[in-house]
């Protein structure tokens, strides 16, 4: 059975399935930063509507945070960037993911083909995806393209008991 993570967030919880049976090393990696409490307020700093919401990287104040080393990308293995996917987000060097991940809110398939590694999939909660997805963001914002005006914080991400 894989594990299923629970995101707690300022707009509401949302639960995601990782698929350890398809890309082993990236689910190892995220769940080192779930044990960790790494993603315990910080922030969405990230939010295109109709692509993807981003986080996993930036405290509440707007500070990057350091992260272990980046991982081998395993994307080609199974999982796809369909709405609802969780995938690690990464430079333009194919071996650059660290902490930081995405949401797909629509089907991205040509992310799969420009190797960007799908790894769950958010299976409860969706409705609070979409509300990430709808606030209001400032273009440009101090840390992306797209960052929320009102901050959603990720106040915690838990492996859930099963």
């Amino acid at each position: 059975m894989n594990p299923v993570v629970t995101f707690q967030t300022s707009l509401g919880s949302f639960d995601a399935e990782l698929y350890q049976d398809k890309v082993p090393g990236t689910v190892s990696n995220f769940l080192g930063y779930v044990n960790d409490q790494f993603y315990d307020n910080t922030i969405f700093h990230r939010v295109i509507a109709g692509f993807m919401v981003q986080g996993g990287g930036f405290t509440t104040d707007g500070q990057e945070k350091a992260t272990k080393a980046p991982i081998k990308n395993e994307s080609g293995k199974g999982p796809k960037n369909v709405k609802y996917g969780l995938a690690m987000a990464r430079t333009n060097d194919l071996h650059s993911a660290t902490a930081q991940f995405y949401i797909n809110v629509e089907n991205n398939d040509f992310l799969d083909d420009n190797q960007y590694c799908a790894f769950g999939l958010v299976t409860g909660g969706q409705d609070t995806v979409d509300k990430i997805t709808a606030v209001k963001v400032s273009k440009p914002g101090k840390l992306s393209e797209a960052q929320p005006v009102q901050p959603v914080v990720i106040q915690s991400v838990r492996l859930k008991e099963q």
